[in-house]
């Protein structure tokens, strides 16, 4: 027997860019990246809720690439929300549209829209000639501050979130804040949940400029608003380019904090619950597990929740309480799916202390269900 292991170092950029009005003629932000790409040919996926939102939009878009010199192969529409990712069926629309246009690996696909129809399309335009050049344009605070930072795309089968996917680095990331302040209310303040969890495991003074800053962040002030998701932004890149494991080959996901149950939750109510609401409950039921399995000072829980309350963000589902044949909270079923998820051994990050995590093998669900208890009366009060 003979064998020869080769070590391939592979290097990516990853561009993270915020501006205002990236279609604006007068802006160079745009133009300099896909200069520096060289690539010839474009085409833009527009989410229509966006264009819906934006009327001027295509016609701003269709002048801005007859400026650029580029081979523009046009703007397609298409829904999006979760629907957009249940299935595979918007991933073959847009592999059609990038094979009619004629893209190819040295072309840029423009992605414009919530964290779900990029996650979409950009699986579609990681796999179409194994790779086209994706610049997303994330409109949602969600989006913004989060997921379209970073680096995977997946679409969801087999009734679990994001089992079909791949890692792909997208070539720039664009966070207009434009498109951030056209979200409705519930849109721009539900994304706010992944600045908070992103601060409570990698960042104690953020978490302190978040609870400093908590009156403007609850009415939304727009300087506020931009601040906290750039800096949400940046502190995933961060964790992804330095962290050590930037495609998740081990066993631990600490930036997926909160998301087990969440996960679970979105699938158990087909979607009715969203991620960012999802991703709130989660939270506060990891942060209170912490506390009550002697890992956190119930003082910071306590803290935690209030924030979360600040925010007016939701801390409890009826769905948390859903049962099985067996009497079995059903949400249980997301620590088994969050564990296969990555394979090896269940692995799920609580907290030690604001910005400290630790990682925990094992749950006790006598434990969890206390903790739900306690958050349905918690959210009761508020009312």
């Amino acid at each position: 027997m003979s064998r020869y292991d080769f070590q391939i170092p592979v290097t990516f950029k990853h561009r993270i860019i915020f501006t205002q009005d990236a279609f604006s003629l007068e802006n160079p932000a745009l133009a300099e990246v896909l200069q520096e790409g060289g690539g010839r040919r474009a085409m833009v996926f527009l989410e229509e809720t966006v264009a819906a939102l934006w009327p001027d939009l295509v016609a701003g878009i269709t002048a801005y690439f007859d400026q650029t010199g580029l081979d523009f192969r046009g703007i397609s529409l298409f829904p999006g929300g979760e629907s957009a990712k249940t299935d595979d069926h918007l991933v073959r629309e847009v592999w059609a549209a990038i094979d009619t246009a004629h893209l190819d690996r040295h072309s840029y696909a423009l992605v414009i829209g919530g964290g779900a129809f990029l996650d979409a399309v950009g699986y579609a335009a990681a796999t179409a000639h194994r790779g086209v050049r994706l610049l997303r344009f994330p409109t949602t605070t969600l989006s913004q501050d989060d997921s379209g930072v970073g680096v995977k795309c997946a679409i969801n089968a087999f009734g679990k979130k994001n089992w079909v996917g791949a890692f792909a680095v997208p070539y720039a990331v664009i966070n207009d804040f434009k498109f951030l302040h056209s979200q409705d209310e519930e849109t721009r303040r539900g994304g706010l949940i992944e600045a908070v969890k992103v601060a409570l495991v990698r960042d104690r003074e953020f978490f302190t400029w978040i609870e400093e800053n908590l009156t403007s962040l609850s009415t939304l002030e727009p300087e506020a608003l931009e601040s906290c998701v750039e800096k949400s932004a940046l502190l995933h890149a961060r964790h992804i380019a330095t962290g050590g494991d930037p495609f998740e080959t081990g066993s631990s996901r600490p930036l997926d904090f909160g998301h087990w149950a969440a996960h679970k939750l979105e699938t158990m109510t087909s979607h009715q619950l969203s991620h960012a609401p999802a991703v709130a409950v989660g939270l506060a039921l990891d942060t209170l597990y912490s506390a009550r399995a002697g890992l956190l000072k119930f003082s910071i829980a306590d803290q935690v929740l209030r924030v979360l309350d600040g925010l007016q963000l939701a801390i409890y589902h009826p769905a948390l309480d859903w049962e099985d044949e067996t009497g079995r909270r059903r949400v249980f079923d997301g620590l088994d799916e969050f564990r296969e998820h990555l394979g090896g051994e269940l692995t799920v990050l609580l907290l030690a202390d604001v910005g400290q995590g630790v990682d925990v093998h094992q749950f006790d669900e006598v434990l969890l269900g206390e903790c739900i208890n306690e958050l349905r009366t918690r959210w009761e009060i508020r009312g």
